[in-house]
């Protein structure tokens, strides 16, 4: 099984990174662009802690999403991650599950795992000749 399956690992990570920073992406999106309009970010400010957050995850988000950069985009995404829980979400309980920090945990160990990784076969980085 493991032999299998083993083949389909680059690919796998390629969408793995582009799935990851689409997501991050979407949330720049939501806390600049408002959209969508009924977002919990509907009413974040740009030059707020919130605000910078979206631009770092609007533009690193998308740099991730094409694989440009990839490996220290992630390790400054993963960062922003950690720093995202640390100041917004531990201080509400210590359990995710409670304080709501799960997503955050997720894009901070994903991101870390991709800054070490690189961005997989099917990204700008790869076509360019980086690993």
């Amino acid at each position: 099984m493991d032999e299998m399956l083993s083949k389909y690992q680059p690919v796998a990570l390629s969408l793995f990174r582009f799935i990851t920073g689409l997501l991050l992406f979407q949330y720049g999106v939501a806390k600049l662009l408002k959209f969508p309009p009924d977002s919990p970010f509907a009413k974040v400010e740009l030059m707020s802690l919130y605000g910078s957050a979206g631009v770092i995850e609007l533009v690193l988000g998308g740099l991730l999403l094409i694989g440009l950069f990839t490996r220290p985009v992630a390790f400054i995404l993963s960062g922003e991650m950690a720093f995202a829980y640390f100041i917004s979400h531990f201080p509400k309980s210590f359990f995710p599950v409670i304080n709501g920090g799960t997503a955050a945990i997720a894009f901070c160990f994903a991101c870390l795992y991709l800054s070490t990784s690189g961005g997989g076969p099917y990204s700008v980085d790869a076509k360019m000749g980086r690993s």
